[in-house]
């Protein structure tokens, strides 16, 4: 047979179920933050590869027009 809690086990629950819910509503500001942080860091990326990865893939494709447009004037 089970024996009954004495007050200090309940005492001891009730503290214990305050401090779960206090620790739940801290994982959930956590959780809220690092969605944040991912967020901006995706921006970030999306940043990067629009100011240097296309300009990069771009270059090859302009560069020889300007060299072109530099040469002919010079007589070469």
């Amino acid at each position: 047979m089970q024996e009954p809690f004495d007050t200090t086990q309940g005492g001891q629950l009730d503290r214990m179920e305050v401090k779960l819910a206090e620790l739940s509503g801290k994982l959930d500001s956590v959780h809220a933050s690092a969605e944040k942080m991912r967020n901006y860091f995706l921006w970030t990326l999306w940043v990067t590869i629009g100011l240097i990865v296309v300009p990069l893939l771009i270059l090859p494709l302009v560069l020889p027009a300007f060299l072109q447009s530099l040469v002919l004037p010079a007589g070469f």
